[in-house]
């Protein structure tokens, strides 16, 4: 494996399931992998699972671990071919990226979408970059448009808790006062998409995320609908995709908070979210600190899902 971005590149589900509950029951058992091998994880964007749990994922693995925040004590880099580099960024990426595949064995990326132009984010200028010209193997560690280590780790959790072969999971969008990206839900409707499982989407109206992600899933506009009789609810915030308000929170509306009156519509399902949240706007503290909720869990699983496609592409190396 060589890239890591989509639900596709994981191959079959099943299979990737049980590689990750073998690892969780064995971590330290594949460290001959990374010997002598280093690891280079690039962040964009501010990150405390992410960073923490794929440095852990990979240490596991026997690895060295480099962590350069791009945006405190590195070059401010410039990302545009064409661009007269008159003002305060002082390198291009594309210099900078081959001089870090220089450095490491493979890289992982974390950068979030600007909301400045849709087709930049949507094209993945960031991470395409990377894939292209660093001569390394690349992984997503959460970019403009998907999350996947985030989705695996979502998909190992409801695996490990669910009761029925065939669960209702419903992703539900709730209030933020702030314009999110879509690339947690996106992930995860790819994901689920790609499971058997009934999933459902329940947003208000404008908010439909883009259907190359939603594919088979039911979209639902009433969230008391989506939710009666669902197995988990998988709460998360984000902004408009569709046009002319991209990246724009048309709605902050607390009905749609994750409340106990609203999980005693379903199936005694559990909580999920991917953190950090905002306590009281998207789920009320009662549901977040009940039995049911998986949150922590769900944020344990990150170190499996991101041991799981280190590894995959530790194999590949060493074939």
């Amino acid at each position: 494996m060589r890239v890591f971005q989509h639900v596709s590149d994981i191959g079959d589900l099943h299979k990737a399931v049980q590689e990750a509950l073998e690892v969780k029951g064995n971590r330290f058992g594949y460290k001959h992998l990374g010997q002598d091998k280093t690891l280079l994880m690039v962040f964009f964007n501010s990150s405390l699972r992410t960073r923490l749990s794929t440095q852990k994922a990979a240490m596991n693995l026997g690895m060295n671990v480099i962590v350069l925040d791009v945006n405190q004590g590195a070059w401010k880099l410039e990302t545009e071919r064409g661009v007269v580099m008159d003002g305060d960024k002082s390198e291009h990426l594309l210099e900078a990226i081959p001089v870090m595949g220089c450095y490491c064995d493979m890289i992982g990326v974390r950068s979030f979408a600007r909301f400045e132009n849709k087709q930049d984010d949507y094209g993945e200028k960031i991470l395409n970059q990377f894939i292209k010209y660093s001569g390394r193997p690349v992984f997503a560690m959460e970019t403009a448009t998907v999350h996947p280590l985030q989705s695996f780790a979502d998909l190992i959790t409801i695996e490990e808790h669910k009761k029925v072969a065939r669960p209702k999971v419903v992703m539900t969008w709730a209030p933020h006062p702030k314009a999110l990206p879509q690339a947690v839900p996106n992930s995860f409707a790819e994901w689920m998409c790609a499971t058997d499982y009934d999933f459902v989407i329940a947003c208000p109206e404008g908010y439909e995320l883009d259907p190359r992600f939603t594919g088979r899933a039911v979209i639902e506009h009433d969230q008391d609908k989506a939710l009666a009789g669902a197995d988990f609810v998988y709460a998360k915030n984000w902004s408009c995709y569709a046009d002319p308000n991209y990246g724009k929170v048309v709605s902050k509306d607390m009905g749609w908070t994750v409340t106990t009156e609203k999980m005693a519509l379903t199936n005694n399902a559990y909580f999920m979210h991917c953190l950090p949240v905002r306590r009281n706007m998207i789920v009320s503290d009662d549901v977040i600190e009940s039995p049911q909720s998986l949150v922590i869990p769900e944020a344990a699983n990150r170190e499996i899902s991101a041991q799981v496609v280190i590894k995959r592409m530790l194999e590949s190396l060493n074939k």
